[in-house]
């Protein structure tokens, strides 16, 4: 059965001028891929937030009656709590609080299905939690009498303590594992000179089915955010035979939870490490600059922003022309494509192509036959370009060959001889 729940945002001067009830719907989003029915939004406009209450005592009484009418189960608040807000708030209103930060990472947990996804998820949640047991032992130490309230209350508390701290040590620990073979696997792909490219985004910004439509594959993509969370790594083929590696990412999202940044880091540096980033914009969303922004933000903050960027803006089939030519003269360098359509697929990877240095040049090669490393090149060569001729004459080896520019400085430096 779902959950009932009652939304409730804050506005006040520090916040930059954008419509209040785009917040809420973004957050009714965010209950709905929860599972929960909204059936109540509340607004406030305060100068800054109630240390106790967060909303004022007042708010919080009309609240609880308005929570009463509509008999909702849950109320979601559109920012972080602190332990002693939550607290006053659950006795107040006499039902579950749930703040953004635990939302998403509720969804988080629900949706991650590789061991690597759901070790962060579970660091993100016992991070989150660690400092709201630490305000429930200081309210146990007021109460100072009564049954279950001294000793024993606290001996628990200190032992969930140290059973939080333990995991998060061990959790720590598996990431790190898993942050080394990414490395590792990262490293392999460069070796073998094969580019990759990942798309990141706001959530909902149809990553995924651009994903599908570069690759092939059929990558589960919905109109809901955070479907996708564990990484989708894809080889392309593109037609003349060349590959190119395509990754899908977690959606990004206006204040991602710190815990969740630092938990996804290992996942993260896979954006970090891509050759080319695919920023894939939601066109017809009238916050885009918002969310364009805010994904830029986790960008910095995982030390993704020095990787080439192509933004391509998506959904464009829900523009009209003027829209579309607008976009063209504010993002001169940037595509406007239709995932689910296929419309501007074609220029997507020829712009690919360029950004990668993919394109080809016409190569003579020349060997010593008898040189265990250039055996080796002529390997290489033949997996990673296209013959022309291969011609064997006194002990040396002569090929011609089509093969990416950004491949050449690798011939270079290992020693065979290059010819125009």
């Amino acid at each position: 059965m779902r959950e009932r729940a009652a939304l409730v945002g804050l506005i006040n001067d520090s916040q930059r001028p954008f419509d209040p009830e785009h917040s809420l719907d973004e957050l009714a989003g965010l209950a709905a891929a929860a599972g929960a029915d909204v059936v109540l939004r509340v607004l406030q406009e305060r100068a800054k937030p109630d240390p106790a209450t967060f909303l004022g005592s007042g708010k919080v009484l009309s609240l609880a009656q308005s929570c009463d009418a509509t008999r909702a189960d849950a109320v979601i608040f559109d920012n972080e709590l602190s332990p002693a807000q939550l607290r006053n708030l659950e006795a107040a209103l006499d039902r579950k609080i749930i703040d953004r930060t635990q939302l998403i990472l509720d969804i988080f947990a629900a949706r991650a299905r590789t061991r690597e996804g759901k070790l962060q998820v579970e660091l993100a949640q016992l991070k989150y939690m660690m400092p709201r047991l630490v305000g429930a032992g200081a309210a146990l130490s007021r109460l100072g009498g009564g049954i279950g309230t001294r000793g024993p209350g606290e001996t628990k508390l200190e032992t969930d303590r140290r059973r939080i701290r333990h995991r998060i040590s061990i959790l720590s620990k598996e990431i790190d594992t898993v942050r080394r073979r990414r490395a590792q696997l990262r490293e392999r792909r460069h070796k073998s000179a094969v580019p990759t490219v990942a798309l990141v985004g706001y959530t909902n910004a149809g990553k995924t089915t651009l994903f599908n439509a570069l690759t092939g594959d059929r990558a589960v993509a919905s109109n809901a955010l955070f479907v996708t969370l564990d990484p989708l790594l894809r080889k392309v083929k593109l037609p003349d035979r060349r590959e190119l590696i395509v990754s899908d990412t977690v959606g990004f999202i206006e204040r991602l939870p710190h815990t969740l940044v630092a938990a996804f880091r290992a996942t993260l540096e896979e954006v970090a490490g891509a050759d080319l980033l695919l920023h894939v914009i939601d066109a017809a969303n009238p916050e885009r600059e918002r969310q364009v922004d805010a994904v830029r933000t986790v960008l910095e903050t995982v030390g993704a922003d020095r990787v080439p960027t192509l933004d391509v803006f998506n959904k464009c089939d829900r523009l009209d022309a003027s829209e579309r030519e607008r976009l063209s003269v504010v993002s001169p360098g940037a595509l406007c494509v239709s995932a689910l359509t296929g419309d501007g697929r074609d220029e997507l990877i020829a712009a690919m192509e360029s950004r990668l240095a993919l394109d080809t040049a016409k190569v003579t090669f020349e060997f010593d036959s008898q040189d265990e490393s250039c055996r080796d090149q002529i390997s290489q060569l033949y997996r990673l370009g296209r013959i022309l001729t291969h011609a064997v004459s006194d002990g040396h080896v002569t090929i011609e060959a089509e093969i990416s520019r950004r491949l050449l400085a690798r011939f270079r430096r290992e020693g065979s001889r290059v010819g125009p």
